[in-house]
């Protein structure tokens, strides 16, 4: 479940680009809170703070349970904009949530395990996708899905409907996007066919010497 964390939420500021640049001079983020047929309200919270709660384990999944003007809202991050060079974070949008509402987030999938048979057939994991959409209540919001490749052999693939989700967890993403799937390496590949072609090499040199050979013999024979 993803962390609930606290934040106070400062009322008040001045809207606009002398305004925000002010704040974010002074350690503050811009920010803006909407939802639950609520009027949006202009906010600011303080950088260290706001730091602190995005990077749990939970990430930009963390439930924030915002303090303005002394009401407690509980909310989620919808939207983090950055400074295009620098990476800063300089607005957030936050949407107030209740406890018993589904919410949709991006949750980070992690493979775990190794996949034994398919590193002993030179082969490798591939894996493709990288967060799965899914629908919970706050409360039941994994911070990660694991998936284990150990069983895997060469040729395998993990599909979206070969998960099995944490109750209260569902996803509408197609279940037949892969995951992860098993395959030859490109060097391995490489070496197959380089293998292969010395084979035919050799058996077509074989066959040429063995063909000459016959030849000669037959040429024997007739001067017999």
């Amino acid at each position: 479940m993803p962390d609930q964390l606290l934040l106070s939420a400062e009322t008040g500021r001045v809207e606009g680009t002398r305004s925000s640049r002010r704040l974010r001079r002074e350690g503050r983020v811009p920010a803006v809170v909407y939802g639950l047929g609520a009027d949006p309200v202009t906010v600011s919270i303080a950088w260290p703070d706001l730091r602190a709660a995005l990077t749990t384990d939970a990430g930009i999944n963390a439930i924030i349970t915002l303090t303005i003007d002394g009401t407690d809202q509980l909310s989620v991050v919808k939207d983090l904009q950055r400074h295009p060079v620098r990476r800063d974070v300089i607005h957030v949008d936050f949407q107030r949530i209740t406890a018993e509402q589904q919410i949709e987030a991006d949750i980070p999938i992690v493979l775990i395990g190794e996949a034994l048979e398919v590193t002993r057939a030179n082969g490798m994991v591939d894996q493709s996708l990288y967060t799965l959409t899914v629908a919970a209540k706050p409360a039941e919001l994994p911070d990660e899905i694991e998936v284990d490749i150990s069983e895997m052999v060469l040729g395998d693939m993990i599909r979206v409907g070969d998960l099995v989700l944490p109750a209260g967890v569902s996803t509408s993403v197609d279940p037949d996007d892969a995951i992860a799937n098993s395959l030859v390496t490109r060097s391995t590949r490489e070496a197959m066919a380089a293998e292969e072609a010395a084979e035919a090499a050799l058996e077509e040199g074989t066959l040429t010497e063995s063909g000459e050979a016959d030849a000669g013999d037959a040429g024997d024979a007739g001067d017999d």
